[in-house]
């Protein structure tokens, strides 16, 4: 396992962007990890605390020279309705969780590193990504509005609950938080149309704390800040956690685990596509393994890979993992000695910061593209969106990746095939519904299955068979399957075909098959089907095939 990958082809050149992305990235962070552990249902400091270890550790063994590790919104999120009803309303219980689901989250991505299971990143479809992050957008965005009106309300990841509750809480609003929190989004949003590089949540939050502190408006007018954040860095330590607490948390940390392994790989691989090089996604499991273990000894929340932060570390110039260990260092040294400084924070500025961050991943556009292009992809999207507002977040990301396996089943056992006939003056066969203009022969018929042979498509494949042999105007005497679409052949398929075969010869019809590929015909041989066929039944073109089909037509029917 390599590590500093990006340390051996450093150049000079590459320094001043690493910095300039490092601090900007810092400046960012800073509100966005008190912020993010203020939605976990944490102390803002924990997320400090999970801004300075695992940066490092992701340094050091990652492979994207741009992924910015640290606290997101969705990993929050996924915490706090995780924790919530395991707590049983104890502070020290419910931070004593989080820090060991950092760690089991930092043991399953290891272990899913060393396992080689980062192809795992490409189980969830973009559909459903979009309508998971969609909807978790509304449930965090929603989430906040207790903190931008100063009131009090349970935690739930429910959509429904939280407009309710925050309706019947509405008259306790207080007006002052609920000013502080509207300016510092409108700050925000101008901040960032002016220039995305300008560290717009620090500037708001700096111009939010300087405000309540002048006018005192957490004594003066009930404005709820942060308060004391202890200085230092933390006391490395493992996490203690009754055993069946830690049972309880293992499909929560599998929920995080997975999520974060789809966000981290489908941004850095954005990047790397963008700058010319490759991540690996076992050794990106590994790296994020290491970090989540490194922010559970920090005594912090999980982390993973920020699509936003690593937009501005780009942006910035980041050139190699070297911004990551610069934005470490500058949250450690506001730990060491400027704590201070976030005592007065209020809490609205935070809830500000967050809604404004998550506004970018509420993507409906999509919608209107996936009805253009494939509806049944549209279909997915809508059970990812909606399952996650109305059922929750944990429910609605299993919902969605259990009805896209069975989308995916559902689609591989009825799979697309095609009656063929030949272009007019050419060798080449496409489907007849496409071409109308092909030509066909009378009494062969030709059929292309665009999928491999399994158990699951057996039986669709041996009755697509028997259908179109009955609709064919004249008798069938010769039959042509094109396999060039055929990747593999499980045992049950191949029983079929031998059964196939058996009732052709029964009834005098020839099976002829065209473009078998090597390891599909290795099946074959192996079972005996080519023996039982022939040799002389496989050819390595359609045309071929074809012809000496229309032979044996020909013969059967002199």
């Amino acid at each position: 396992m390599p590590v500093f990958q990006w340390l051996p082809g450093y150049q000079k050149n590459y320094l001043r962007g690493d910095v300039l992305a490092g601090v900007t990235v810092a400046m960012m962070l800073i509100p966005q990890a008190m912020s993010y552990a203020l939605l976990a249902g944490l102390p803002p400091y924990v997320g400090l605390y999970a801004s300075v270890v695992p940066l490092l550790l992701y340094a050091v063994f990652g492979t994207s020279r741009e992924l910015a590790v640290g606290p997101t919104a969705l990993q929050a999120l996924l915490v706090a309705s995780g924790l919530a009803v395991l707590a049983d309303g104890s502070a020290s219980q419910y931070l004593a969780l989080a820090v060991m689901l950092a760690l089991m989250v930092g043991i399953i991505e290891l272990l899913m590193g060393l396992a080689r299971l980062g192809y795992l990143a490409n189980f969830l479809s973009q559909p459903v990504i979009s309508g998971f992050t969609s909807a978790a957008a509304l449930i965090i965005g929603f989430s906040q509005l207790q903190h931008l009106i100063g009131v009090d309300l349970p935690r739930t990841d429910n959509l429904l609950a939280l407009i309710w509750m925050t309706l019947q809480q509405w008259q306790a609003l207080n007006p002052v938080a609920l000013l502080i929190g509207a300016g510092s989004i409108g700050l925000l949003v101008v901040l960032r149309w002016l220039n995305p590089l300008i560290p717009g949540p620090l500037l708001g939050v700096a111009v939010a704390t300087l405000v309540v502190w002048l006018l005192r408006l957490d004594s003066q007018a009930g404005v709820d800040i942060v308060g004391v954040v202890p200085s230092g860095l933390p006391t490395p330590a493992f996490p203690v956690v009754e055993w069946s607490l830690v049972v309880d948390l293992v499909p929560i940390a599998l929920t995080i685990a997975l999520i974060g392994l789809v966000e981290s790989i489908a941004v850095a691989r954005r990047i790397a596509n963008e700058h010319g090089y490759d991540v690996s996604p076992d050794r990106e499991l590994v790296a994020l393994g290491v970090a989540n273990m490194g922010a559970a000894l920090s005594q912090a929340m999980p982390v993973t890979g920020s699509f936003s932060r690593s937009a501005v570390n780009t942006r910035a110039g980041a050139r190699t993992g070297l911004a990551g260990i610069i934005t470490a260092g500058m949250i450690a040294a506001v730990l060491l000695a400027g704590t201070s400084l976030l005592h007065f924070i209020p809490t609205a500025a935070l809830a500000a910061v967050i809604m404004v961050a998550v506004a970018g991943l509420l993507d409906f556009r999509i919608v209107g593209r996936l009805w253009r292009v494939r509806r049944d992809d549209l279909v997915m999207w809508a059970i990812a969106f909606g399952g996650t507002l109305l059922l929750g977040v944990q429910t609605g990301i299993l919902l969605a990746i259990v009805a896209s396996l069975l989308w995916f089943v559902v689609r591989t056992t009825r799979p697309h095939y095609a009656v063929m006939g030949r272009l007019p003056d050419s060798a080449a066969y496409r489907n007849i519904d496409r071409y109308p203009e092909v030509v066909t022969y009378p009494g062969v018929l030709i059929v292309r299955f665009d999928a491999q042979f399994y158990f699951g498509n057996v039986a669709f494949l041996r009755d697509t068979l028997r259908r179109l042999e009955v609709e064919q105007a004249t008798p069938v005497r010769a039959v042509v399957l094109d396999a060039a679409a055929v990747n593999q052949l499980d045992y049950s398929a191949d029983v079929m075909l031998h059964e196939l075969l058996r009732d052709y010869r029964s009834r005098g019809i020839g099976l002829f098959l065209a473009n078998v590929k090597g390891p599909v015909r290795d099946v074959m041989v192996r079972s005996g089907f080519v023996a039982a066929l022939g040799e002389q039944r496989f050819f390595i073109s359609t045309e071929d095939a074809v012809q000496a089909a229309r032979e044996w037509a020909e013969g059967t029917t002199a």
